[in-house]
């Protein structure tokens, strides 16, 4: 009897004899299988590194704060703006980025920084005030040279960020603090330098915890949280893992190590800034401590460090106690591995975290603002050049007036809604602010919410625009100034305009209540709006609404007599795209957020340069500007002076649509054109009109920007002439109770009036188009049931 050796007999030797060609050609397809998708891994991992390894997103700046000696600033507000750039006061400011006051001023230190034109190096500044204006700005030193100009470094506002909103500062490996390499060794991966992408034991540790139902666990060197970050998902599988050591040796194989710990350090997830993520550790030494690495200490960097291991975790904003713990336990084996001594220890130990407070901003702060950024670059610019490329983009937001439209918006909005018993949160708005000269976009608000990227109510929101248009209707009536001025008389009797297809249209007054024959003017101030439609219809409704596209305004309104009076929708860009052509005497500027953009190496890529076309003539413009400062003045935005000194001489004009739906404010200082819209998502009446909503939030925010006086240029062909200010009547030119006026020349009265018979009430001799008036009474208007009957000022 023979016995076999194995206690099942022979059938591993029989199965093997049988089946030895299938199990061969088995083996050789999975040794095939596996050699295929480890070449695939290695073109993978080197198309990935030889390549551009990171898609950088394009930085967005706003405009860089210019100063001079004669500039308009205060001591406050320069100090806001250092710090809005991260600046911090010191007793001796001679690190980039530091300030101190002086008894009339600061002195500080500036940046390095590449602007279009070129670098600019850091420079030691004194600047002095004189109340609130610039009187000194010298170079701090031996010489103390004057300057005629600094331009401190523009703030970084935002950012058009690739997939999962990453964002990044890259750094090369010379640039990272040696003891950051330390403490990450140290507590990371203390065989990197030895090891072949992987920890043997590590990997054996980890399988055997897994799979004995412990936990599913990591056991990965810096190479292999390289390899799962660049790669691969969070997933946590056996594959996956498997395929993580695949690679992890690859990547050693064809890479040195100092390439792959740059790659770590740039790639390295660190903690999140609402939507924006921050990866790498050039990024995070300013998310965390506002400086760059190569300025952190000891403790900070250790900190840093310690938050890889779970950033959310150990975050220092939320969770300071378990962070402190974590950094103390890094410095602790920083002390093992004889990278720092036990009293650098000692020291680091004893020190606070020092991060910042901040508040979370996401990809911008101005999200409203970034969004017309974005759609400006769009139209230049591939979406995929714009999220990968590092272009540096210029911009033209100005963070003081930014912030005043802002809080203005906010702060009014609350203030409205507990005047008036209006649930909180009701009551929406939008802000648009540019300048006059320019066209430059200075602020934009899209909500009462400045920070929430939602709905961008500032360039998407589509509503009736009311008395904003009445405008239009008065600069044609003045660009024919033989049969219109200032002071022609216009019918605001009663109106029955009979249109085929449609119901008899009976606009009406705010006040009802028609007012017979009134000046030019008069009419416009106080918005009366049966005169001004009795006018747009003897001028031509169409023609008057075709020059809309004149003043930038694409698009087209229904051709009716209702739209002379806003009975039609646009946006607040785009009103305050109309009225920009006003307040530049008629030239069309338009409306920009973008001055240049720069590649991620400094080189100019394209300007935006200032595009100026004349669309209307300059003295029929003077006449309006004119007209809409007697709204201010004396008409339905006299409140106005509230707010904004009667000396600035604002031009502007309110706007309240149907059933006290929407509330509008459109108007222009000598340095700012500002639009003010308020209204409410669900389009139902606020009982808001112009001068009780938005132009109190006009009001508010110029009041703290400080506007220049509006005093526009004399156009050749405009002469002042004396005249009565009501009845337009020419006085002599001495005669104390008549006022300065304009004219076209050719179109002012002829016939002068002695000064003596005006200040006597009696009736004066002067042009017959403007002495014989008849100033009817007000007559009671019988109500009306129209559609539009409550489109008015």
């Amino acid at each position: 009897m023979k016995f076999s050796v194995f206690p099942w007999g022979r059938f591993p030797f029989d199965f093997l004899r049988s089946h030895g060609k299938a199990l061969r050609v088995t083996v050789l397809l999975l040794l095939l299988a596996l050699s295929g998708y480890i070449f695939y891994l290695d073109v993978v991992i080197r198309e990935a590194f030889e390549g551009r390894k990171f898609a950088l997103p394009a930085r967005v700046y706003g405009r860089a704060l210019e100063v001079y000696p004669g500039a308009k600033l205060t001591p406050v507000q320069l100090v806001e703006e250092l710090r809005n750039i991260g600046y911090h006061e010191h007793p001796v400011p001679d690190e980039a980025g530091t300030y101190k006051h002086t008894l009339n001023g600061l002195e500080f230190t500036t940046r390095e920084f590449v602007f279009g034109d070129g670098p600019q190096i850091s420079q030691h500044l004194r600047i002095e005030f004189t109340g609130d204006m610039v009187s000194l700005l010298q170079e701090r030193g031996s010489t103390a040279a004057d300057l005629p100009l600094v331009r401190i470094e523009p703030p970084l506002i935002g950012g058009i960020y690739p997939g999962h909103n990453e964002d990044r500062a890259l750094l090369r490996l010379d640039q990272v603090p040696k003891p950051l390499i330390d403490a990450l060794i140290s507590i990371e991966d203390r065989k990197f330098y030895t090891h072949w992408g992987i920890d043997p034991r590590g990997i054996a540790r980890a399988l055997y915890k897994t799979l004995t139902g412990q936990r599913i666990e990591g056991g990965s060197t810096i190479t292999q949280q390289l390899v799962k970050n660049f790669f691969l998902t969070s997933e946590r599988t056996l594959t996956r893992k498997g395929t993580e050591v695949l690679m992890a040796m690859l990547l050693e194989l064809h890479y040195s190590k100092d390439e792959i710990l740059e790659t770590y350090l740039n790639e390295i997830f660190l903690g999140q800034d609402a939507t924006r993520a921050i990866h790498g550790f050039g990024l995070a030494s300013h998310f965390y401590f506002d400086r760059p690495l190569d300025r952190l200490e000891l403790q900070e960097l250790a900190t840093l460090v310690g938050m890889v291991k779970g950033p959310a975790v150990y975050d220092p904003r939320k969770n300071p106690d378990f962070t402190l713990q974590r950094r103390n336990i890094v410095l602790q084996e920083m002390v093992k591995l004889e990278a720092i001594t036990q009293a650098q220890f000692v020291e680091a130990r004893q020190k606070p975290l020092g991060v910042i407070r901040r508040a979370p901003t996401g990809t911008s702060p101005y999200p409203a603002f970034l969004q017309f950024v974005h759609r400006q670059l769009q139209r230049d610019y591939r979406e995929e050049d714009l999220r990968s490329e590092g272009l540096r983009i210029f911009t033209t937001l100005d963070p003081h007036i930014q912030r005043q439209a802002e809080e203005a918006l906010k702060s009014r909005l609350a203030d409205i809604e507990r005047a008036r018993r209006i649930t909180s949160g009701t009551l929406e708005g939008a802000v648009v602010v540019s300048s006059t000269q320019t066209g430059e976009i200075q602020a934009l608000v899209g909500g009462r919410e400045a920070r929430f990227a939602g709905y961008n109510r500032a360039i998407d929101a589509q509503r009736p625009i009311g008395s904003l248009a009445k405008p239009i209707v008065y600069l044609t009536a003045l660009e024919e100034p033989g049969r219109y001025t200032l002071f022609t008389p216009l019918d605001d009797s009663a109106l029955v305009l009979r249109q085929a297809g449609t119901s008899d249209w009976k606009p009406q007054n705010y006040d009802h209540e028609f007012h017979g024959q009134v000046p030019l003017r008069t009419a416009l101030a106080n918005s009366y709006n049966v005169s001004t439609a009795r006018l747009g219809i003897e001028l031509g409704v169409e023609s008057i609404l075709d020059k809309l596209p004149l003043y930038g305004i694409e698009r087209q309104p229904p051709p009716f007599a209702s739209s002379l009076l806003g009975a039609f929708e646009l946006s607040p860009i785009e009103v305050a795209q109309l009225y920009q052509t006003f307040a530049d005497s008629g030239f069309r500027t338009p409306l920009r957020a973008i001055r240049e953009i720069l590649a991620a190496d400094g080189k100019p890529l394209q300007r935006y340069p200032l595009n100026v076309e004349p669309v209307a003539p300059a003295a029929p413009v003077y006449l309006l500007t004119t007209a809409l400062q007697g709204v201010v003045s004396e008409g339905t935005a006299k409140s106005l002076n509230n707010w904004v000194p009667a000396e600035v001489k604002v031009a502007g004009k309110t706007g309240t649509t149907d059933d006290l739906r929407d509330s509008w404010f459109a108007g222009y200082s000598g340095d700012h054109v500002a639009v003010v819209w308020v209204g409410r998502d669900d389009n139902k009446p606020t009982g808001l009109t112009g001068a009780s909503g938005a132009m109190t939030i006009w009001g508010e925010m110029m009041r703290n920007i400080r506007p220049e006086p509006l005093e526009p240029a004399l156009p050749e062909d405009i002469e002042l002439v004396n005249v009565d200010p009501v009845t337009g009547v020419r006085y002599i030119e001495d005669c104390a109770s008549g006022v300065q006026m304009p004219f076209i020349k050719g179109s002012a009265p002829t016939e002068v009036s002695g000064c003596a018979f005006a200040a006597a009430g009696e009736p004066a001799v002067g042009d017959a188009a403007a002495v014989n008036v008849e100033v009817k009474p007000a007559v009671k208007q019988e109500p009306q049931k129209s559609w539009l009957q409550r489109i008015f000022d």
